[in-house]
């Protein structure tokens, strides 16, 4: 991508909210949020993202914020939200480098569960208005009629081509959660391992704070157990796994969650991979996703009480 393929809005509104216009472009990222890696005059790199308005960003970036200040390895908002048209942007400190660290042992797990329980530790004590509604991919707790979040450009499409076992876990996995009468906390619902970089053995990196949700703590674990060794395209983590994962999260919050916790955790487990199921099979999709619901399903959904 070329300066002259930025958005018209853009070198203003970095001149505006940053000082100083863009010289060249980095990068270009475009999924759900637009993102751009830019090099400013100044010769500063930074990162400006840009999604539709729902209400979410705001909260997002000031926990983002507040987590940088404490230390936290994620990139430091240099601005606030700000609305351009119907999109919310700021801009942060570009934070390159780091490795992926790949894999879906249960060794593995127990790494990315340390960091999980060390980020809900520290988000235990911001407040900051729900950033609601939750991603679609954990919006189990949506109001919509029938199963799925309201999502146009996928309720468009010929729902017969979703999987009938793909519903069905979901019906399930749904019903389940629903029952639960547990107080929401914050947390980073997009827990995989494409969105973490590592460097010596130490996390460097967690990115995807746009994605924070607003949920039982059992069920921001359980889809994170689910979710954590997911990259491109995203699956679902081996079950001994995400066993792993769960009791090394309790060990380091050093509470042991209830019966029903537990069952949350493991409904909540399959709803992204469920999620992601029905989006590859909408698209006529290599089931990646599909496959690990169907092996896993039954035994997941046994663990939930569902």
């Amino acid at each position: 991508m070329s300066l002259s393929d930025m958005p018209d809005w853009l070198p203003a509104w970095c001149v505006d909210q940053l000082g100083n216009e863009p010289v060249s472009v980095l990068f270009e990222l475009r999924s759900i949020s637009m993102v751009f890696g830019l090099r400013l005059a100044d010769g500063r790199d930074v990162v400006v993202k840009a999604r539709e308005d729902d209400g979410r960003a705001t909260s997002c970036v000031a926990t983002q914020a507040r987590l940088a200040e404490r230390g936290i390895p994620c990139a430091r908002p240099l601005t606030p939200v700000v609305g351009v048209g119907a999109l919310a942007v700021h801009a942060e400190e570009s934070r390159p480098g780091g490795e992926l660290l790949g894999g879906d042992t249960p060794e593995v797990a127990v790494r990315y569960a340390t960091v999980f329980a060390q980020l809900m530790a520290e988000l235990a004590d911001v407040t900051v208005a729900p950033p609601l509604p939750n991603p679609r991919w954990v919006r189990w707790d949506h109001e919509d009629s029938g199963l799925w979040p309201t999502i146009e450009f996928l309720d468009e499409r010929d729902q017969s081509a979703v999987p009938a076992y793909v519903v069905d876990t979901a019906d399930r996995a749904r019903k389940r959660m629903l029952t639960a009468d547990l107080p929401c906390v914050l947390g980073h619902a997009d827990f995989e391992a494409q969105n973490l970089r590592w460097h010596d053995g130490a996390v460097w990196a967690v990115h995807d704070w746009d994605s924070l949700a607003w949920q039982p703590e059992a069920a921001l674990v359980g889809a994170a157990c689910g979710a954590f060794a997911s990259t491109s395209p995203p699956t679902l983590a081996p079950i001994e796994s995400s066993s792993a994962f769960l009791a090394a999260y309790q060990d380091l919050r050093g509470r042991r969650f209830t019966v029903d916790e537990q069952e949350i955790a493991w409904a909540a487990s399959l709803w992204p991979a469920a999620h992601n199921a029905r989006w590859e099979a909408l698209h006529d999709a290599p089931l990646v996703s599909g496959d690990a619901v169907r092996a896993q399903a039954a035994e997941r959904l046994r663990r939930a009480n569902a």
